[in-house]
């Protein structure tokens, strides 16, 4: 096992999905930070990117000062932004992570960091849920220039699914027994839930 420097480390935030479901949850509070602010101050790094679909409002872009890539194909899900923003970060292995997802910190980062193998190109979490087996490609360690390689082909053919780039990676599965640090918010009732948890952390 080789280790990766977790220091080397850029993170991306995916900030710009159209969340339909509950509009403007990255601006709802997350303990003490809107939703974006706490996922960035939990795992930003030296280089630190957003993928949205511009500027956030005034409040919360003082909170998250991190450059902003604008998705270039709309409508195309998360790996149209994953490929956007990935075209224009330095660093070769690049941490994706949901701007919905307050609880992943720092630490999970190293902790993917330093479980590169020699070969890998996707280093991916995974858990069981009602089963089956839940992959977590936005929670997720890449070879930058791997996923541009595997990436840019499937968005050309039409398709968007993380899972097809991730099939066509070396891809180094992590198996993560507590599922609850991948919460993230879609609904009304995934925040009231995510509020309770922070309740609970707050105890």
């Amino acid at each position: 096992m080789s280790e990766l420097h977790a220091s080397g480390v850029g993170v991306l935030i995916l900030g710009g999905g159209e969340a339909s479901r509950l509009p403007g949850k990255l601006e709802l509070n997350a303990g003490e930070l809107p939703m974006l602010a706490r996922v960035y101050r939990n795992v930003a790094r030296e280089e630190t990117w957003i993928a949205g679909k511009g500027s956030f409002p005034r409040a919360l872009d003082a909170l998250v000062p991190a450059p902003v890539a604008v998705d270039r194909w709309s409508l195309r899900g998360p790996l149209a932004g994953l490929l956007t923003t990935m075209a224009r970060m330095r660093a070769r292995w690049v941490f994706a992570i949901a701007g919905d997802a307050p609880l992943i910190e720092a630490s999970f980062v190293d902790r993917l960091a330093a479980l590169r193998e020699p070969g890998d190109e996707a280093i991916v979490p995974v858990h069981e849920l009602e089963g089956k087996t839940q992959y977590e490609p936005l929670a997720a360690l890449y070879d930058r220039l791997a996923f541009l390689r595997e990436g840019f082909p499937i968005l050309r053919s039409g398709r968007g699914a993380l899972r097809m780039v991730l099939d066509r990676m070396r891809t180094h599965l992590v198996p993560i027994d507590d599922s609850r640090i991948f919460t993230n918010v879609n609904t009304p009732a995934d925040y009231t839930a995510l509020r309770a948890l922070l309740d609970q952390e707050r105890r």
